[in-house]
């Protein structure tokens, strides 16, 4: 890339001659000099500084390019002439934010149900919601994000990423699953006779040959890792029940292995939680009516829970809970107690509300959930940010730290005492580029 500079370069003062004046060649000789040499640089100044892992005074964070390249106190800065500086009075700087379980090919249930949704919306209007989806997100500092499943629009999560990759549309840094697997006759819409072939919102697929080709062919059309349903409701309306045998899960996670991807489950049962963990999946999706000793399985095993906390308080709010002034109904009360039990274990847990069953862009409503049911808001944003970047395999993401990208969030006062503070992001960097500044 140097040499490439240096060519470029070159050429520009071999051709500098055409212009007349001196002052606009000693101008442009200035700017391209400075582009070429990447000396570009922006010095953010906040009141203080979350790196992901503890919060910091007094420190500023210095950006080139996309990246970072210093974090810390001032005195042990160096800086070129012409630094643009940026101040956040009374702001907390902070890594952006990672989301582990959205859809941003859905929209809430109370617009429109989900088989609505899968039967009567195209592809095409999906996908036009998903960037408008993906923008919000930036702008609620969602920075990446884990797309857990197209539910029924086959690859346009594929391609929206791409088209996010390209500059096209803005939005957060993608992880996509694309259709997601379910066991054959396991997944919906359902309802209809049997003479009616229907659209379904995930790829179906039985028998250890079938699911292996299955796996290859969701990697090989650009899924970044593999969702699989370890349990599901088989009738509408019944309690969900094991899907896939012990050997499908495990062929599902071997076959991803080979390729360097992962597996990820959607599981709420015990025994469904369990396969899933024993098969080597890396994440548990929900985890509703997991008990002490399979949330200790999966501490033992490495597995992380995304609980999904929000997801379940929307819905029961969209079926007449009114949460201001009733009590917590049955599922919430059961949540609650699942997620306590999650935290006593010790077992990893990650931040994902599964965005899209409510509206894109107010992802704080898992971490005020977190918060509500018993975990520290630092620890939540260590959840949102350094953990997340763990858990998903992403090597300079979720810290602030030297050569980590330039993906930076502010929000007014001290989200590691007050949780609140996320609903109000004010300031947004992704990649080095400023997408949001607000005083």
């Amino acid at each position: 890339m140097r040499k490439i500079n240096n060519q470029l370069c070159m050429e520009f003062f071999k051709n500098l001659n055409f212009l007349k004046s001196i002052s606009l060649k000693v101008s442009l000789v200035a700017i391209v000099l400075g582009f070429f040499s990447g000396f570009s640089q922006t010095l953010i100044i906040p009141e203080r500084v979350f790196d992901g892992e503890s919060m910091h005074k007094d420190w500023v964070v210095l950006v080139e390019g996309n990246q970072i390249t210093y974090a810390g106190t001032s005195s042990g800065l160096k800086m070129i002439a012409g630094t643009t500086k940026i101040p956040l009075p009374d702001m907390t700087l902070m890594p952006g934010i990672i989301e582990g379980h959205s859809h941003l090919l859905l929209h809430p249930y109370n617009e429109t149900s989900w088989n609505d949704q899968v039967l009567k919306e195209s592809p095409a209007e999906r996908a036009i919601r998903g960037a408008v989806h993906a923008n919000n997100s930036l702008m609620a500092g969602i920075t990446t994000m884990r797309d857990l499943g197209a539910e029924g629009a086959g690859y346009t999560d594929v391609y929206l990423k791409k088209t996010i990759d390209e500059g096209i549309v803005p939005g957060p840094r993608l992880l996509v699953a694309g259709p997601a697997i379910v066991a054959t006759g396991a997944y919906g819409p359902k309802g209809f006779h049997d003479g009616v072939t229907i659209p379904l919102g995930a790829e179906t697929a039985s028998g250890i040959d079938e699911v292996i080709r299955t796996v290859r062919r969701q990697l090989g059309n650009g899924a970044n890792f593999i969702k699989v349903y370890a349990d599901y409701r088989w009738t509408p309306g019944a309690a969900s029940e094991p899907t896939f045998l012990p050997k499908e899960l495990e062929a599902m996670v071997a076959t991803a292995t080979s390729a360097g991807s992962y597996v990820v489950a959607h599981a709420s049962t015990p025994e469904g939680m369990r396969r899933a963990i024993m098969a080597g999946v890396e994440t548990i999706e929900h985890g509703d009516e997991g008990t002490s000793e399979i949330f200790q399985l999966m501490k033992e095993n490495g597995v992380a829970l995304c609980p999904t906390l929000a997801a379940g308080d929307a819905i029961e709010q969209y079926r007449g809970w009114d949460k201001e002034k009733e009590a917590p109904s049955d599922r919430m009360i059961a949540k609650r107690r699942s997620f306590s039990l999650a935290l006593k274990s010790g077992v990893t847990i990650v931040f994902g509300g599964d965005v899209g069953v409510f509206p894109h862009g107010e992802n704080y409503r898992e971490m005020d959930l977190m918060v509500s049911y018993g975990m520290k808001p630092l620890d939540v944003l260590k959840a949102a940010t350094s953990v997340n970047a763990k858990v998903f395999h992403l090597d300079r993401a979720g810290s602030i730290k030297k050569d980590f990208l330039a993906d930076l969030v502010g929000v007014k006062g001290d989200p590691s005492k007050d949780i609140g503070v996320m609903k109000e992001v004010r300031f947004v960097m992704k990649d080095g580029q400023i997408y949001k500044s607000e005083e």
